[in-house]
């Protein structure tokens, strides 16, 4: 062995060429957060099988990214260090157990899931090949609602959830199918956006999504989509033209929309609700109100009581940011804050282009879904959205012929 192969240094500051499993390490990453409840599926399968699936897919996944690097070599990142950050919170707030073993198993997991980002962060190189991995993978994971719907209309929009859209295969909920389809929509817009797709590719992509969106009648990603994709526009409005006239023509559409059909759209955000419960969020309020009320130890209020099932007496908590102080404290909420403003600034700091749109997209999109939707100091498709962007905002670099023989 050659001196220089033997003082290589641990971290690489240039990713290697990623192998061709470095997609199915994100395919079993993404499979692992799918969740295992929901409505009722077409045939009927245990949930322990559901889980069995998912955590299974975990393990698979770091197994196949520990054979692809072997000698853990990763590449510096503030995000990932923020994250590890927040593990090490979960494992000191789910010490007492509070919450019973079953904290300790989600912190393995918590673990197990960073570590295969570590592990996968020699691969990220600022490029595009993430976003389009991830909208391949969210679409295929889209298909079995669509083939659900086809197949058994009548459980795919399930009364149980006043006939939004769900998955007849897969136990989705349906905010799940608004969040996937919206991410798949807005991540091929901004591609579109910043001409790295073709039109076509927005019609035959994009636009079925929105249309699985409008059928789940999720509000909240509804919302994100519309933000992130305004957020994303502007940030191209200056470097090519058509985001100029994407923001001027979607301006000009909202503002007819909103005069001209304001009844209907204020009848779809509704979603048939009295006031008193469109005014809680549909319940949400009273389980926040109960949560914040509960007294709490000092350690409890700087470390939270562990990892739970982001539930609070028996009922969702439905709040990132509570979910995040019930379980990891004050400390957690601080660690996911510099998380978001770690991406945030770096993407600010980035000259303008189609990688820091499309991380702006999902920053943004997970910052409004976070006020309705848990997912930000655990394990959750939300922290693939935002690793997404973490790879997007990292340097751009070449690998060298010696990398990419390794």
């Amino acid at each position: 062995m050659r001196q220089d192969e033997r003082l290589r240094p641990v971290l690489d500051t240039e990713p290697a060429k990623p192998p061709a499993l470095v997609g199915a390490v994100w395919a079993l990453l993404v499979v692992n957060t799918l969740g295992s409840q929901g409505a009722q599926t077409l045939i009927s399968i245990p949930q322990s099988v559901y889980q069995l699936i998912t955590m299974g897919s975990l393990v698979i996944a770091f197994a196949i990214a520990l054979v692809l690097n072997p000698r853990f070599t990763v590449r510096p990142n503030a995000f990932l260090l923020i994250l590890t950050a927040l593990l090490v919170t979960s494992l000191v707030s789910t010490a007492p157990l509070e919450v019973g073993y079953g904290g300790l198993f989600r912190c393995a997991r918590f673990a197990m899931f960073i570590a295969t980002l570590w592990l996968l962060s020699r691969w990220w190189d600022g490029t595009l090949t993430l976003v389009r991995r991830h909208i391949r993978v969210l679409g295929a994971v889209l298909v079995p609602v669509v083939l659900g719907l086809v197949v058994a209309p009548g459980l795919a929009m399930p009364d149980v959830y006043e006939g939004r859209l769900t998955g007849a295969l897969w136990p989705f909920t349906p905010p799940q199918v608004g969040q996937y389809s919206a991410i798949v929509a807005g991540l091929t817009i901004v591609l579109w956006l910043g001409r790295r797709t073709t039109g076509r590719n927005v019609l035959l992509v994009a636009a079925p999504a929105v249309a699985l969106l409008l059928l789940s009648y999720t509000r909240t990603a509804t919302l994100g989509l519309v933000v992130g994709i305004a957020v994303a526009g502007l940030s191209l409005v200056l470097t090519t033209v058509r985001a100029r006239r994407f923001v001027v023509a979607t301006g000009m559409v909202v503002g007819l929309v909103a005069v001209a059909l304001a009844p209907l759209v204020q009848l779809w955000f509704r979603r048939g609700q009295d006031d008193e419960d469109f005014s809680n969020l549909t319940g949400r309020q009273k389980v926040w109100d109960a949560l914040l009320s509960e007294p709490r130890t000092a350690y409890e209020q700087l470390f939270g009581s562990g990892l739970s099932n982001k539930t609070f007496g028996g009922l969702p908590i439905d709040s990132s940011w509570l979910a995040v102080f019930q379980e990891q404290g004050y400390v957690g909420i601080a660690l996911v804050v510099a998380m978001l403003m770690t991406l945030l600034i770096a993407a600010v700091l980035r000259p303008p282009s189609a990688a820091r749109a499309c991380a702006l997209f999902l920053i943004t999109y997970c910052i409004v879904a976070s006020y309705t939707e848990v997912g930000l100091g655990d394990a959750s498709p939300y922290l693939l959205h935002l690793t997404v962007a973490a790879a997007l905002l990292s340097p751009v670099t070449t690998p060298t012929p010696a990398q990419e023989a390794r």
